[in-house]
C-alpha cells in the first residue's frame, strides 16, 4: 500500500512526520503540504482576528510556537546559538523540512492550496498511490477527493475519537481530568474526524506535559499504527468500528484557556520553544 500523504508542517507533526516519510520512503507517492495561509482561509491575518476573537489572546504563544518559530528558525544565523545547542541544519531528519527531505528520498512533493480542486484530484491520480493519509493536515477533505484513490482515505488524529473531534484535541484532553490521551487511525469521510476507526492506542504521558509535547508524542506513536493498518489492508478488508458522532471541539474559548492555566497546565512551554527553535519549516 503506497500512501499520498498530505500534512501541513508545523510543530505539533513535523518531526514525527518527517520520520514517517524517511523511515518508509517505498510507502510514500507523494507528500502534498498544505498552506496553512491560503487565500481561501483569508490569509494569515485574517485567520488570526478570527481566532483571537473566539480564543483571546491566552491562545498567542501556542499559535506563535507550533506554527511560527519553525519558519523563523530556519533563517535565524546558528552563530546567534550558543555552541552545541543547536543541530548543524540538514543533520538530521527532523530538522530537515519536508520539501528539502523529499527531494533528498526522490519523493514527488509540493505545496497545495486547495486539495478539492480538480486539478488536485488529477494530480492525486497520477501518483499512482492505493490511499491518502492525511497525518495532521488542516484542510477538509470532500468526497470527490477522497475517492479519487482506490482505497479512499485514512487520518490521523490525535485524539481518542470520538472524543474531541477538531483540530486542538490535547488542548481540550487537557481540559479532562484526568487528562486522555491517545490516537485514532480513521477512515475519512467529508464530516471532520467522523469516519469508522481501524485502530487506536490509548497514552499515558506525564502530567507536566504540555498540549504541544503530547500532539508530538501521539503523532510519533501513530506511525506504527499507520503501517500496521496499511499491512492489513494490503492483504484483505480490515474490521473498521463505527462510533457515534460526539460534539465537535474546535479552537479553545478564552474561558476555556482561562481554566487551562488555572489547572496549571499549558497549551504551550518552553520546552515547545527550544524544539521549535530546532524544527525548522
Amino acid at each position: 500500500m503506497r500512501v499520498a500523504l498530505l500534512t501541513l508542517e508545523a510543530l505539533a507533526s513535523a518531526a514525527p512526520v518527517r520520520r514517517f516519510v524517511a523511515t518508509y520512503p517505498d510507502r510514500v507517492a507523494f507528500v502534498g503540504l498544505s498552506d496553512p495561509y491560503r487565500p481561501q482561509r483569508g490569509g494569515m491575518l485574517r485567520q488570526l482576528w478570527r481566532l483571537l476573537r473566539q480564543s483571546g489572546p491566552r491562545l498567542l504563544p501556542y499559535l506563535a510556537i507550533n506554527f511560527e518559530l519553525p519558519r523563523i528558525a530556519r533563517w535565524l544565523p546558528q552563530r546567534w546559538m550558543p555552541p552545541g545547542w543547536l543541530p548543524a541544519r540538514g543533520a538530521g531528519v527532523e530538522d530537515t523540512p519536508m520539501l528539502t527531505l523529499c527531494a533528498r528520498l526522490g519523493i514527488p512533493a509540493g505545496i497545495v492550496a486547495d486539495m478539492n480542486a480538480a486539478a488536485f484530484h488529477a494530480r492525486l491520480l497520477a501518483t499512482g498511490a492505493d490511499l491518502v493519509l492525511t497525518f495532521h493536515c488542516d484542510q477538509i477533505l470532500s468526497a470527490a477527493t477522497i475517492d479519487c484513490l482506490p482505497h479512499g482515505g485514512l487520518n490521523v488524529h490525535p485524539g481518542l475519537l470520538p472524543d474531541h473531534r477538531g483540530p486542538v484535541p490535547t488542548i481540550h484532553a487537557l481540559l479532562a481530568d484526568p487528562p486522555r490521551f491517545g490516537v485514532t487511525i480513521h477512515r475519512l469521510v467529508p464530516r471532520i474526524d467522523a469516519g469508522p476507526i481501524l485502530a487506536q492506542v490509548h497514552l499515558d504521558l506525564p502530567p507536566e506535559t504540555s498540549a504541544l509535547q503530547a500532539a508530538l508524542h501521539l503523532h510519533e506513536a501513530a506511525i506504527p499504527l499507520v503501517i500496521g493498518v496499511l499491512d492489513a489492508l494490503a492483504r484483505g478488508p480490515v474490521p473498521e468500528a463505527a462510533v457515534e458522532t460526539r460534539p465537535y471541539c474546535g479552537f479553545p474559548s478564552a474561558a476555556q484557556l482561562s481554566q487551562l492555566a488555572r489547572m496549571n497546565r499549558r497549551a504551550a512551554s518552553w520546552r515547545d520553544v527550544v524544539r521549535a527553535l530546532r524544527t525548522p519549516i
